[in-house]
């Protein structure tokens, strides 16, 4: 069992202000010398004896400190599409988490400027109870769309996701790729400001992932900026301008996207022969 840790500086935050309040050349995105401690709570083998001791004195539990993200800073700014690579638990989710506001930081800060819409988890927001016509009102209204807004939007939203047969059909009933197409339709229908992506393009056939690359186009020609967690480095290369690879919860490296992702080929590789 695992708890995030805060209130250890005291700068630990996440901050969402308007998109108006940029100046200058104000990124967007700015994440600022972020860490995030877990405190992982475990049992130990013991001998009877010391076993009934730590148990009279109250102490039945070791914790030990796990740090999935530590130092990490870079920005991102208006427009940009910024991809993030590593193994897995290099701390790609994490990170995400953090700059949507679902885990605070324990050090350092994040800074959001604009409306943010996170597609991070596979149907996170969705109730499977309801149908996906009502979960398109569920889900917008949390990424802070009025009722007649997202009627202006319905048509589109369906055709896009492709579910015009089974839009009236509960949740429960839909397959894992049409959960995902129904929430990357409805996060990237809205135009937010920072949209943020996790694996989301490794579900559905090729011709949507076309359609959603083909959006994220469109989204950067407006100025959307775009953060992109993905394991398929041509997605990358092909789509991002710049990329960072995080490394056992540290930035191992950040520039030009083709140039990040052949350090990290480069790396994974001399890591597979080396074991």
């Amino acid at each position: 069992m695992s708890q995030p840790v805060g209130a250890l500086n005291s700068v630990n935050r996440t901050e969402s202000l308007p998109l108006s309040t940029r100046s200058g050349h104000a990124p967007v995105l700015a994440v600022e010398k972020l860490s995030i401690r877990l405190l992982l709570h475990r049992e130990r083998t013991r001998s009877l004896r010391d076993s009934a001791i730590r148990l009279v004195k109250g102490r039945t539990k070791e914790r030990d400190q796990f740090w999935p993200l530590r130092d990490v800073s870079f920005s991102v700014d208006q427009g940009e599409i910024l991809g993030i690579i590593g193994a897995n638990g290099a701390g790609k989710s994490t990170l995400l988490k953090v700059i949507a506001g679902i885990i605070p930081p324990s050090v350092g800060r994040v800074v959001v400027r604009g409306r943010i819409a996170p597609l991070i988890e596979l149907g996170a927001g969705f109730d499977t109870f309801l149908t996906g016509r009502e979960n398109i009102f569920l889900y917008g209204s949390l990424l802070g769309f009025s009722q007649k807004q997202l009627e202006q939007r319905l048509d589109r939203i369906v055709r896009f996701a492709e579910l015009e047969e089974f839009i009236d059909v509960p949740l429960m009933n839909y397959s894992v790729g049409m959960s995902a197409r129904l929430g990357f339709a409805i996060a990237t229908d809205v135009e937010p400001d920072l949209l943020l992506i996790d694996e989301l393009f490794s579900v559905g056939d090729a011709a949507f992932q076309k359609k959603c690359e083909e959006r994220m186009e469109s989204f950067k020609a407006k100025g959307v900026t775009i953060v992109l967690v993905s394991h398929d480095l041509k997605l990358i290369q092909t789509t991002c301008r710049t990329a960072i690879w995080l490394h056992h919860g540290r930035v191992a490296g950040g520039g030009a996207a083709d140039q990040v992702v052949a350090e990290y080929q480069r790396f994974s590789a001399s890591s597979s022969v080396g074991g």
